[in-house]
């Protein structure tokens, strides 16, 4: 295997690593938040708690949150030596500092309340995932106009890969040279969804879950999450709340996957459940997950993972969200048009030919631009 290939391998490794861990984390955090608890006294004040809170921030508008790794390099790599990677496709220790520090953040803005929104009521949406070397990519949406920029030179030292150099890329790269100098760059949702179903045999329908199988199955996860997870609360004082829900990991997670799985075709794509052998093969530690509310407002989740790594070298593996009120997304000033033909082509798709490909002779590093970065009303 070359260095390439090793490289590539690794990465994809840790990526999916990450997004396991992120899914599961989720799967918990929304199941939790979602309970009518049952029992004590305490079990039922904490429920309640965290059923308002949640209902308070589905009659916002706008929300955003910031995942973050809660972790630091030296646990990253014990975590990939407990893992066992193969001779030549360990964490690099450069990489293990990155991701350290990575962080996402999204927001979005719609004309109703959230819990109230489909996809047409949203006109505002934004994300962008950093690194402490700065941030790797950012998107915006206002209206049907998508923007999107990229600090190329970090985004190579996240995945431990050299990175296309803009100057090398053919004259049919067009936009998406603009886009590899760090500039934003703009296109139409519409005509990109278009392209895409254009470019394939016949559109994919839209998954969704009806009111009624999703009544039938939040039913089914409040039961589960009422067998299996322990409430505690604590007041500190100046308005600020901790929920603390415990549970045996393995115990919840296959209750809720066994109940979810039926429903694996209205899931929204991308959307990765955890196979029976996952599920199998985790640990079955009790994990906790720390509610934080600010007079009645979820302002954080903390979820503790570094029991689930079984190694005393995993000191610190966390996921923190932290939750506010979202601003309205706004256009960026001086975005180049990119077709959407580019945009699929650039990814493997139609719209670039073989001559547009590149490689590792034309690799090379490239840097972030601050031009036409200024943020204008949305239009």
């Amino acid at each position: 295997m070359g260095e390439c290939d090793r490289t590539r391998s690794h990465e994809e490794t840790v990526i999916t690593a990450i997004r396991k861990t992120l899914s599961a984390a989720a799967v918990v955090t929304v199941a939790l938040a979602g309970v009518a608890a049952c029992g004590t006294a305490e079990q039922l004040s904490a429920g309640q708690k965290l059923d308002r809170a949640f209902d308070k921030l589905g009659q916002e508008k706008s929300l955003s949150f910031e995942l973050d790794l809660d972790t630091d390099s030296a646990s990253l790599m014990a975590l990939d030596e407990k893992m066992g990677s193969e001779p030549g496709e360990e964490l690099d220790p450069k990489a293990a500092e990155l991701l350290s520090g990575a962080r996402m953040s999204f927001t979005v803005h719609s004309k109703k309340a959230l819990k109230d929104s489909g996809d047409k009521d949203i006109v505002g949406a934004a994300a962008k995932v950093s690194t402490p070397d700065g941030d790797l990519v950012e998107f915006r949406q206002v209206g049907d106009a998508a923007y999107v920029r990229t600090d190329i030179e970090a985004l190579g030292k996240a995945v431990g890969e050299p990175m296309p150099k803009a100057s090398d890329l053919p004259p049919e790269a067009g936009a998406f040279k603009k886009l590899l100098e760090g500039g934003w760059v703009t296109f139409d949702t519409k005509e990109l969804e278009k392209a895409g179903e254009d470019a394939s045999d016949e559109p994919s329908p839209e998954p969704s879950l009806d009111a009624k199988t999703q009544k039938k199955l939040t039913k089914a996860i409040q039961d589960v999450i009422s067998r299996e997870v322990d409430f505690a609360v604590a007041d500190n004082g100046d308005g600020e709340e901790h929920i603390v829900a415990t549970a045996p990991f393995r115990t919840l997670i296959t209750e809720l996957v066994d109940e979810i799985r039926p429903f694996k075709k209205e899931l929204p794509p991308g959307v990765e459940l955890p196979t029976a052998k996952d599920l199998k093969d985790a640990p079955n530690t009790k994990v906790a997950a720390d509610f934080t509310l600010k007079n009645g407002d979820l302002t954080e989740v903390r979820i503790d993972l570094a029991k689930l790594a079984e190694s005393a070298k995993v000191k610190k593996l966390g996921l923190v969200v932290r939750l506010s009120k979202g601003e309205q997304p706004t256009a960026p000033a001086g975005a180049t048009k990119l077709d959407p033909t580019e945009l699929l082509g650039a990814f493997g798709g139609p719209g670039m030919g073989q001559d547009a490909s590149f490689g590792e002779e034309d690799l090379g590093e490239g840097g972030f631009s601050d031009e036409g970065a200024s943020e204008v009303d949305p239009v």
